[in-house]
Order: structure tokens, then C-alpha cells, then sequence
């Protein structure tokens, strides 16, 4: 062994600063590089320029991360799917709402949204030369050009199906009589140069029309096409040569060179002026008499042809007609898309097609109507998204909450350490940030990804927004509650058992803050509605958007219920478990005095996951009610409109055998056979009444199973002694009639009056005396109204008569409509056995018409804007459902250490298996019974509260073209909403408690006996 040259001592040991020459045991800064006291020298240490990292001390991230990668990897994936959930959520609102608007624009036909540009022919005042120069070709597509260049966004036209043209505004008597004339009347013809006919037809025979010289006012002959349709109504062929009326000069002759078949018949090219393809059998107005029709043709000229047309007296005018392109409206400009029709139509738009045009010119649409009417629609479907997205985020936030909070407790111990040993509290927050920063920002991303490839439609920047807004709070939980936590020095904290600590005054006052808003909002929703202050049309642009702060309270309102009652039944909770203590302990054995004393020493932290389970509960209580009210609702109009499960209907009589036949088709469960005549006149009126005759013993079944004024049959039955002496009011006897007695209709008749069951309108109308009713066969019958109902299955409507079909002649009680009961009706058996029972297949004039309740409901879901808001809604409140399981679990997989070792502690004291599962699940039970019974209380109270202000008629019950839907739809408490979920969370609890009693069971228990082993 050596001895150390500078040591001066024991061999292998080298003297404390030895090297240094300074005080033992201390180096000098800089002593050992010879530079600069406290500077180290680039290069000292063996690699020139570079400094040497300390690996003494690992990263603080690192360490975090390994220690506990469990935590880090469950909190990245609550982060990937809230953002995920968060940024796919107003894309596919902005899917379906531009898909709704789109299909409203579709569905309204060409017609109604076109922007017809019309102007009069050129005023006879300028040179003939000009007059034709301005409606050529080149002059019209110059005119056309220009007013595309006028039209706004976010207004698009699509330019293949608009088009431009010049037509005769009066129509043309045709001269020729080998033309069809069904009562004499000559056709008339409408003579329309319009561009694009090559690129929307195709050639069936001929050639298309051609203008071989300068067409002018003067020209004797030109060419023109057909279609197919016109051709084959009219008897027109190739080559017929049509004769029209000219204007100081000889008629016009127009030869047929062509007939074309249109590309696509139900394009804007064709559809706008339907009588280009299809010709019209007219009726003119007549005084008395027979009445006449002509035929109304159309004959296709070529735009250079267009001249001719100022030499006849048809009033030519020029056309410009601008199709929208609905691929690109979108909902979201839905207000500026109005501002620019208005512009068009009367604004500083038409000025400038003016301009372009000509001064008289003028432009119509009905496309402002369409766009009211889904607007209109819209402003009852959104708030009700709203709702639900209020209440998925609540729980949502309620969560990332939760999950930093109980990442703050656990790692309590350690932050307390840290702020000992001299932490600061910007340093600690500064390393919680950066640390939880490394999981949330990446998770969020990926969510992020993930939402822009499921919902590939819809704008990036309201995602991200999102997105961002979720990574942002789960990056902020952590610091901001060990921020709270620690501002004070301290290792030992006191007890939070939340039997003993008592609310704080800022507790109270945040409490009390809540109450207020809560109470706000359920009186706003109440008197306003959900879409009490949306415009009716388009106005400001703020249709739905619940966009003002007042609009977002309303939506918060089920939320603001589910969290008072939450800090409501936290304040209670402690109470019931004081007085059950008591008795408890005198009990024999522990497991029940143990169970309540564990549960009341429950941290305080419990709050959150509560707070999140009331919420989720009632918001899975409302968003189901609604769900339930929206199908009730279809299903309710369905059977008002068909009276029952299917209806086979006819114009005239059915087979006698046809009832039989249907009853044995599969499903069907009965069959009630109705005579109903839609033209009954009372007395000598004008007036008609509907009237049904019916088997009232199957009838009045048929109405009690419906719902659909049920009443007893014996009050309906024909009675050939004399009429019913029995009067009725809305659901019972009539009013008694002063002026009418039994003897009504006179002792000497042959026939009593039949009693009838009337609506409401007919009863006010015509009391409860007897009057005659003349039905379309020429027969009279004379009818008393014993029975009064607003409704009945066999007529929908507010006007209606039923009688007993036994009263009528027998050409008036011959069925005419059938009314299908079943559990499930087979519509294709049902369709095949009154074809066959009808003779419909060998004479389709014999068909009858059949309906069916599942297709009837289906009539209701119109538009994309409903059934998507109707999946995002569902996918909302299951969202909501989620996460409050996950907040039950996060609760109980937080005190899961907890148990384990107390488990352990106890079996060593000699606690059984079986007991310690009791005691588990009875110290869980408490707060679960708590959360289901609060959610039930809360579901109801939130229902019963907010259903005045709530109507679901827009989603459940909107109809093609605007009509006017079959009944209401209201809110209404959807009991299944309401006990399912909060089953649910019960077993849910219950059965995580058992289940870690028995795999803690199945563990050794060295582990949780180690002593200091905080785990």
C-alpha cells in the first residue's frame, strides 16, 4: 500500500482540506481550479468546454413519474377523454345543425328557395335594335355575371343548376287542332329561350334547336324542343310545326327539331319552372256550369332565339334564376345568410342588381321563410343540448377536481416535508405544475387527435378551445389545491372527520351565493321557457345560441339543483350518523359501531365526489325524463293520427271479407271495422261534419286501450224505443236541453235518434237536441249527442261525430277504414293481406291505403337537427353517467390503502372474513344510500321544478314542410331515469366494498402491518 503524497498521515487516508490548504474539512470556491474564487474553470474536470452534470440528485419529474406511474397513467387518460369528449362535443353539434339546415333548404324545393331575378322586357321606347341586343345571349350572361357578383356571403349559388332566360309571361293559344282540346278550349303555349338545356337533357329523338341566322322580332319560323312528358301529353313529334299568336305581324311558327328527357327531373333546372317538363291540365274560374280545361304547354327555344319572342303579345321577360348551393350554408352563419337574402330581396343588394340589370327589376324568394322556420326549430332544440353539455361539464369538472384533490391528499405527508425542509410556495407549485404538465399536455393532445378524427366535420378552433380548456384545468387541481392545503408550515394537521368539522363562514356564504343563482334560474326557466328569449326568425343572430348570461343560467339550472342538494345532504349527513352511534354501540358486537364511526370519520374531501354523483344523477334524471318525454310524445301523435297501432283506409267500401282477413294476419290482436263519411252536412247547412259509424262494444274498447276518450258502449248503442235520455258534458252527461225531450224527433216517427259521441266544437255548435245529417250517399239520418270527448281514435281533429254503424243504411254502414290492434303488427303480412283481400293486385284502382304506428312515428324525426340532437344528447347524459362512476371510484380507490390495512390491524384482533366484508359494506353504505336517495329526491324535485318551462315539442314533434305537429309535448318524470341510476351507484358501491374484503382477504397481511408505512 502507497501512502498519499500530500497527507502527510496514515497510509490510504487523505486528511480533511488537505488539498485545499485551507481549514480542515472545508474547501475554498475556486481553490481547486486556480481560477476566480467561486467559478469553475471550462475544462477542469477532464472534458474541455462542457460542465459536468451531477448525477447525485435524480430529476424531480422522473422521480415523480416512477414512483408513482399508476397515478400518472390514470390521470392521462381521464385527461385524453375529457378533451376528447370536450372538443368532439360542438363539432358534432355543428354537424347535425349544418346537416338540418341543409336538409330544411333541400326539402323546401327549388321553387320556394331560388332567387328569382325578373325584369321586363326592354321598354318600347328605345331603338328595336337595342330592345333585341338586350335580351341576347351575351347581354343576359354579362346581366348574369354581374349578379352573381352581388349575391353575399355566407350565400353561395351553385352555378350549374342556376340559369338565366327570357319566357312570355302570357301564355300563347296555339292554332293548331290536332293538338289535344279535352273541352274545346285550344292549348296554350309558353315560350321560354333559357340557357343550359344541352347540359340538362338528352337527346330522346331529333336534334337539339338551333337559330341558324340573326333571329329578330321579325322572324317568321324558329326552332324548338320538347320534353319527353310535353311530347307525349300534347301528341307532339318531330317536326309538328305549333302556330302562335305574333304582335303586328303574321303568327309565329315554332317546328318541334327535338325531344329531350331531362338529366336529372328533380333538379333546380327542371323544378323551378316545373311546366318546362311537365305540361298542366288548366281550370279557369267558371260561373256555374260544367267546368273547361286546356292543356299548358311549354316549348324550349334556343337563347339566340330569345329576340323572337318581343315580336309576340306573351309580354316577354328576362330571368335570372340563382340556386343556392346547400353544401355550403352552414348554421353558424345563419344570421348573415338572412342579412344577405334580405339584402337581395329589399336592400342595398336589389340596388345593385338593379344596377346590373335594370331598373324595374325585382327579386323573390321564399328561402327566408325556410330559413325562419329552421330557425325557429333550432331555438327549441338547442337550450335542451345545452342543458345536457352544462351537466356533463359540471360533472366533468366536478371530476378533474375530485382527481387533483385526492392526489393532493395522498401525497400530503410529502408536500408537508417539503415546505419543513424550507419549500417555498411558488417553488412547490411551480414543480406541481411542471409535473402534472408532463401528463395532462400530451393526453390532451392525443384527446384532441381523437375528437378531429371521430368528428371529422365541424371548426377546429371552438375543439382546440376546448381541449385546451380541460388540459389547463387538470394541469391547475393539483398546484392549486396544495396551494390552499399548505400555506402554512405544518406536518401534523388536524382531523377533517366530517362528523366534527364545522363549515367555514366563506363555506356558508359560497352555499348561500349558490342557492341564490339556483333559484334564479329555476324561476327564469320557469316563466320564460328554455328558448324564452331566442329571436323567432333570424334577428340579431342569437336564435338558440344561449349566448347572454341569463340564457347560460337557465341552462345551469338542473345542475344548480343537483348542487345545492348536494351541500344540502352534506350538511345533513353527519346528523343521521350521531344519532345512529349511540344505539349502535350498545348493540352486541363492533361491526356496526365500527362501521358508523369509520363513516363518520370520513374525510371532509367527500363533498367532492358526492357533489359529482348528485349532479350526474340528476342530470341522468333530466336528460332521461326528456328522452322519455320526447318518445312518449311521437308516440302519442302517432296514435292520434291513426287511432290505433295500423289503419287501413279506403275512399270507397271494402270487401266484407277484408276484417277477417286481416285479423289473421301476423301480430294483429283485433280489428275494429269503421264506416266513416268525411261530408256529412248537418240539416240544410253548408257545413260539414266527419262522421263514423262504429261497433261500439269493439270501439269502446278500442278508445279505452288507446286512451283516446274512453266511454261506456252501452251509451252509444242505437236503441229503436227511443233515443237516450242521458245527456253529456266533456266526460260525462250533456247538458240538459230545456227545449228538447224525449219526445224529440216526433211520437209519430219511425226511427229514434241515434245517440252520438261528438267533440267538443261540435257540441258547442249543436247542442243536445236531435238534427238530421245528409251523408254522401243521398241517405238522412237523425243523430242526439249523448257523449262528449276531445278525442276519439277513429277521426283525428276537433270536429267529429261517432254513432252506432248499426243505424245506418246499408250503403252508409259498409266499412271504409280499418283500426289494427296488435302487439306487433307485421306491416309486410298486413300490406299483403288487404292486397289480397281488396283485389289490389290484379286492380290497382281497388287499393287501399295502409299506415302503420312505427312509420307514423317515424314521420316525426324529419330532421337531422332532431335526431342528432337527440344521439348528442343521450351520448351526454351517458357521458355524465361515466364519470360519476368515476367519481365513485376514484372515492373508494383513494381510502382502498386505508381499509387494507385496517382489515389487516383487525384480523389480527380475531375479525372473520364475513365480518369484515359487513363491515366494508356497511361503512360504504351510508354515504351511497345518501347519493341514490339524494339523486332520486334531487331527479324529482329538478323535473317537477323546471317541466312548466320546458317544451318538447320542437324535437319530438317537428314535421315536414312547418306543419303544425299533432298535440304537445311536455316534461314529465321518467321513473326509470330516476331509480335505475341511482340503483346503480348503490350496487356499484356496495359491491367494490365487498369486493376488496374478499381480495384483501385472499392477500397476506405483512405488508399493512409494517409499522411507518404510510400506504
Amino acid at each position: 500500500m502507497g501512502r498519499d503524497s500530500g497527507s502527510g498521515g496514515r497510509p490510504g487516508v487523505q486528511r480533511p482540506g488537505s488539498g485545499s490548504g485551507g481549514r480542515p474539512g472545508i474547501r475554498r470556491p475556486g481553490s481547486g481550479s486556480g481560477g476566480r474564487p467561486g467559478f469553475r474553470r471550462p475544462g477542469s474536470d477532464g472534458l474541455p468546454g462542457f460542465r459536468r452534470r451531477d448525477h447525485s440528485v435524480a430529476p424531480w419529474i422522473r422521480t415523480r413519474l416512477r414512483t408513482a406511474p399508476g397515478a400518472a397513467v390514470a390521470l392521462a387518460l381521464l385527461v385524453m377523454a375529457t378533451a376528447c369528449l370536450a372538443a368532439a362535443f360542438p363539432r358534432a353539434v355543428e354537424r347535425y345543425e349544418d346537416a338540418g339546415l341543409r336538409r330544411a333548404v333541400v326539402d323546401a324545393t327549388a321553387p320556394r328557395t331560388s332567387l328569382q331575378v325578373s325584369a321586363p322586357q326592354p321598354g318600347t321606347y328605345i331603338p328595336q335594335s337595342e330592345r333585341e341586343s338586350a335580351v341576347s345571349p351575351a347581354s343576359m350572361r354579362k346581366a348574369y355575371e354581374r349578379v352573381l357578383n352581388v349575391v353575399e356571403r355566407p350565400l353561395a349559388v351553385d352555378p350549374a343548376q342556376s340559369m338565366y332566360g327570357v319566357r312570355n309571361v302570357n301564355n300563347l293559344e296555339a292554332a293548331e287542332t290536332w293538338l289535344p282540346m279535352p273541352s274545346g278550349l285550344p292549348a296554350q303555349m309558353s315560350l321560354a329561350a333559357q340557357s343550359g338545356l344541352a347540359e340538362h337533357s338528352r337527346m330522346s329523338a331529333g336534334r337539339l334547336p338551333r337559330a341558324g341566322d340573326t333571329v329578330t322580332a321579325a322572324t317568321r319560323e324558329v326552332e324548338a324542343a320538347v320534353t319527353t312528358e310535353t311530347a307525349k301529353r300534347l301528341n307532339i313529334k318531330v317536326g309538328s310545326v305549333i302556330h302562335v299568336p305574333g304582335m303586328q305581324r303574321d303568327p309565329l311558327a315554332v317546328r318541334i327539331t327535338g325531344i329531350v328527357a331531362p338529366r336529372d327531373p328533380e333538379s333546380a333546372y327542371w323544378t323551378t319552372q316545373p311546366l318546362l317538363r311537365t305540361p298542366s291540365l288548366i281550370r279557369p274560374p267558371t260561373q256555374g256550369g260544367e267546368p273547361e280545361t286546356y292543356w299548358l304547354g311549354a316549348l324550349l327555344l334556343p337563347p339566340d332565339a330569345a329576340p323572337v319572342l318581343l315580336g309576340t303579345p306573351g309580354e316577354p321577360a328576362r330571368y335570372w334564376l340563382l340556386t343556392p348551393d346547400p353544401a355550403a350554408l352552414t348554421a353558424h352563419g345563419l344570421s348573415r345568410l338572412g342579412s344577405a337574402v334580405a339584402s337581395l330581396e329589399s336592400g342595398p343588394g336589389l340596388v345593385k342588381v338593379r344596377d346590373s340589370t335594370d331598373a324595374d327589376t325585382g327579386v323573390s324568394t321564399d328561402l327566408d321563410e325556410v330559413l325562419a322556420s329552421y330557425a325557429q326549430l333550432r331555438s327549441g332544440v338547442r337550450p335542451l343540448v345545452s342543458v345536457a353539455a352544462f351537466g356533463t361539464g359540471a360533472v366533468a369538472v366536478v371530476v378533474l377536481l375530485m382527481a387533483g384533490r385526492l392526489t393532493a391528499d395522498r401525497r400530503r405527508t410529502e408536500l408537508a416535508l417539503l415546505r419543513a425542509r424550507g419549500a417555498s410556495l411558488r417553488g412547490l407549485t411551480r414543480r406541481l405544475v411542471t409535473e402534472t404538465a408532463v401528463v395532462a399536455l400530451p393526453a390532451g393532445a392525443l384527446g384532441l387527435a381523437g375528437a378531429l378524427l371521430l368528428v371529422p366535420y365541424g371548426r377546429a378552433p371552438y375543439a382546440v378551445g376546448a381541449a385546451l380548456a380541460v388540459t389547463l384545468l387538470a394541469c391547475a387541481a393539483l398546484p392549486l389545491r396544495a396551494l390552499a392545503a399548505h400555506r402554512v408550515v405544518g406536518v401534523h394537521g388536524a382531523r377533517e372527520d366530517l362528523t366534527s368539522v364545522r363549515p367555514s363562514r366563506r363555506r356558508t356564504i359560497a352555499e348561500l351565493t349558490l342557492l341564490v343563482l339556483a333559484s334564479a334560474a329555476v324561476l327564469a326557466l320557469r316563466s320564460r321557457g328554455t328558448s324564452g328569449t331566442s329571436d323567432e326568425a333570424l334577428g340579431s343572430g342569437a336564435s338558440g345560441d344561449l349566448g347572454s348570461s341569463g340564457d347560460q343560467l337557465v341552462a345551469m339550472a338542473p345542475v344548480l339543483i343537483g348542487v345545492i342538494a348536494a351541500l344540502v345532504l352534506v350538511r345533513l349527513y353527519p346528523l343521521p350518523l350521531r344519532w345512529l352511534a349511540r344505539p349502535a354501540g350498545r348493540m352486541r358486537g363492533a361491526i356496526g359501531h365500527l362501521s358508523l364511526a369509520r363513516a363518520g370519520r370520513t374525510s371532509v374531501s367527500t363533498v367532492l365526489p358526492l357533489l359529482a354523483l348528485l349532479t350526474a344523477l340528476t342530470t341522468a334524471a333530466f336528460g332521461g325524463s326528456v328522452l322519455a318525454g320526447v318518445a312518449d310524445a311521437r308516440d302519442r301523435a302517432a296514435v292520434l293520427n291513426l287511432g290505433a297501432d295500423a289503419r287501413v283506409e279506403a275512399e270507397s267500401a271494402l270487401p266484407a271479407t277484408l276484417p277477417e282477413r286481416v285479423r289473421s294476419a301476423p301480430g294483429v290482436r283485433e280489428v275494429t271495422p269503421l264506416s266513416i263519411a268525411y261530408e256529412a252536412k248537418p240539416g240544410a247547412g253548408v257545413e260539414s261534419v266527419p262522421l263514423a259509424g262504429v261497433d261500439p262494444e269493439g270501439y269502446a274498447r278500442l278508445a279505452d286501450r288507446t286512451g283516446l276518450g274512453a266511454f261506456p258502449a252501452g251509451e252509444l248503442k242505437a236503441s229503436p224505443a227511443g233515443g237516450s235520455s242521458k245527456s253529456a258534458t266533456n266526460g260525462g252527461s250533456a247538458k240538459p236541453d230545456t227545449e228538447s225531450s224525449a219526445e224529440d224527433g216526433g211520437s209519430g216517427s219511425a226511427k229514434a235518434p241515434l245517440p252520438a259521441l261528438a267533440s267538443s266544437a261540435v257540441a258547442d255548435r249543436y247542442g243536445t237536441h236531435p238534427f238530421s245529417l245528409r251523408l254522401s250517399d243521398g241517405s238522412d239520418v237523425t243523430v242526439r249527442i249523448t257523449l262528449v270527448r276531445d278525442l276519439t281514435p277513429a277521426l283525428p281533429g276537433t270536429d267529429f261525430l261517432i254513432v252506432d254503424r248499426a243505424g245506418l243504411g246499408a250503403v252508409a254502414a259498409r266499412p271504409t277504414t280499418l283500426l289494427v290492434t296488435g302487439d306487433q303488427v307485421n306491416g309486410g303480412a298486413l300490406r299483403k293481406a288487404v292486397a289480397a283481400g281488396t283485389g289490389a293486385d290484379t286492380d290497382p284502382t281497388a287499393r287501399a291505403d295502409v299506415r302503420l304506428r312505427s312509420e307514423e312515428r317515424a314521420r316525426y324525426v324529419d330532421s337531422p337537427l332532431q335526431s342528432g340532437a337527440e344521439r348528442v344528447y343521450a351520448a351526454a347524459v351517458a357521458a355524465g353517467s361515466g364519470y360519476a362512476v368515476l367519481a365513485l371510484l376514484l372515492a373508494l380507490v383513494r381510502a382502498a390503502p386505508e381499509r387494507a390495512a385496517l382489515l389487516a390491524r383487525l384480523r389480527t384482533m380475531g375479525l372473520t372474513r364475513s365480518q369484515g366484508r359487513r363491515l366494508l359494506v356497511l361503512e360504504a353504505l351510508p354515504q351511497a344510500l345518501l347519493a341514490a336517495a339524494g339523486g332520486i329526491l334531487t331527479g324529482w324535485a329538478a323535473v317537477r321544478l323546471l317541466a312548466p318551462g320546458i317544451d318538447l315539442t320542437s324535437i319530438a314533434l317537428a314535421t315536414p314542410g312547418g306543419a303544425p305537429p299533432t298535440g304537445t309535448a311536455a316534461l314529465h318524470t321518467d321513473p326509470a331515469s330516476l331509480f335505475l341510476p341511482a340503483l346503480t351507484v348503490l350496487l356499484l358501491a356496495t359491491g367494490i366494498a365487498a369486493g376488496q374484503a374478499w381480495w384483501t382477504g385472499r392477500r397476506g397481511s405483512v405488508r399493512e402491518l409494517r409499522a411507518g408505512d404510510s400506504r
